[in-house]
């Protein structure tokens, strides 16, 4: 993989990638891979990189071999804070509500990239974190990970879209129960309830969330793409709606002709070489 820009030590987001496979890497170690000020600048300008040319599939982990992330950054140098006390001790609700949205809509862009987005969860994810983690599309956790949902030990809630994110994946009881007390969810519980669908080998995070996405990269772009886009709204729309979302996608991607390279390959016993955009 090459590394996109330049001064990437100095970047609290790294960019990785190949004609396939892209990694994102939160690059506060020594914070804890925290969520400040320039990381969020940061991960912008990687996704712009990722929205003009798109790869197969979106790695995130963090650096080191300590955290994920343990969410946003409270320390007073962090300028988000300063102007979020301010904010709070006159009482303005405007700053507040642009933080909160400014935050949101940027995981946002990261979730909704029309490729499948991996979290490689390295270490321990804590409040921003957990929520971020929780809302891409697939989770490959070490076996030394740590989940909680700790905004409320803080006298906060989730605002990176945690509660929903979080609802989608384990139900509504367990959400409560998760987001309400704080607790801490190792990797193997994580697995048990469905917050996470591979608990890697120690220390091969990475290593597996890379064999995943390549097992992803190798199939049907465009089946990937179709796929994926319904299986991310589906839970949002009536049945009815689901499926006739279903159908449409499924006959623009039989009329895009990716599946004549797929039939053609299985019926030679040969590999397909897929073409054409991710």
């Amino acid at each position: 993989m090459t590394v996109g820009g330049g001064a990437m030590t100095m970047r609290k987001v790294l960019l990785e990638r190949d004609d396939s496979i892209a990694v994102l890497t939160f690059n506060r170690p020594e914070k804890h891979n925290t969520f400040n000020k320039k990381f969020w600048n940061d991960l912008n300008i990687c996704l712009d990189d990722l929205e003009h040319k798109l790869p197969r599939v979106v790695i995130v982990t963090g650096a080191g071999n300590r955290a994920f992330s343990a969410g946003f950054d409270i320390n007073p140098d962090n300028p988000l804070v300063s102007s979020l006390v301010d904010a709070v001790m006159l009482g303005v609700r405007k700053p507040v509500e642009e933080l909160i949205r400014f935050i949101r809509t940027s995981v946002d862009r990261l979730v909704t990239l029309p490729a499948p987005v991996i979290a490689a969860v390295n270490g321990l994810a804590y409040g921003g974190g957990a929520e971020l983690a929780v809302r891409c599309d697939l989770r490959v956790a070490d076996p030394g990970a740590v989940f909680s949902f700790s905004e409320m030990k803080l006298g906060l809630m989730p605002d990176h879209g945690g509660t929903v994110g979080l609802q989608r994946l384990v139900g509504t009881s367990r959400a409560v129960e998760l987001i309400l007390s704080g607790k801490k969810v190792s990797a193997a519980e994580a697995y048990k309830i469905g917050l996470v669908n591979q608990v890697s080998e120690p220390g091969r995070c990475l290593d597996s969330a890379l064999d995943l996405a390549k097992s992803i990269a190798a199939n049907g772009p465009r089946a990937v793409r179709a796929s994926l886009a319904v299986l991310r709204r589906a839970g949002d729309l009536q049945a009815a709606d689901a499926l006739e979302l279903e159908s449409r996608h499924a006959v623009d991607l039989i009329l895009s002709r990716e599946c004549v390279e797929g039939i053609a390959a299985f019926m030679s016993g040969k590999q397909p070489e897929f073409k054409g955009p991710p």
